[in-house]
């Protein structure tokens, strides 16, 4: 678990520039760096998931986005998040199909 939260924390640091340009593309009425210091990082650690831990379903990465910011952001923090992280999820999909999260049959 360490490990991989290192991994996380290194990566998207080092590819801090293009995650941030990948969230302000995407951020409707919102400038990146108004945001508040949890939701913006909570998002940034997010979006290095999304594009370089495939095997972590992108609807998994964003559930567990809005438990931090719920826990560590203010009182509408996982509702913002909830919705920047499904829209660009969604957007990802569109633009990469086959990057799509497949869906397991119960």
């Amino acid at each position: 678990m360490r490990a991989f939260a290192e991994r996380l924390a290194r990566g998207t640091s080092a590819g801090l520039g293009g995650i941030d340009a990948l969230l302000t593309r995407n951020l409707d009425n919102w400038r990146l760096e108004r945001l508040a210091v949890v939701d913006r990082n909570v998002l940034r650690l997010a979006v290095y998931e999304f594009l370089h831990e495939p095997e972590t379903p992108r609807i998994v990465v964003i559930d567990e986005a809005i438990e931090v910011a719920k826990r560590f952001g203010g009182e509408d923090s996982g509702q913002f998040v909830n919705g920047i992280l499904d829209a660009l999820r969604k957007r990802l999909e569109e633009d990469r199909p086959e990057a799509a999260d497949p869906i397991t049959p119960l």
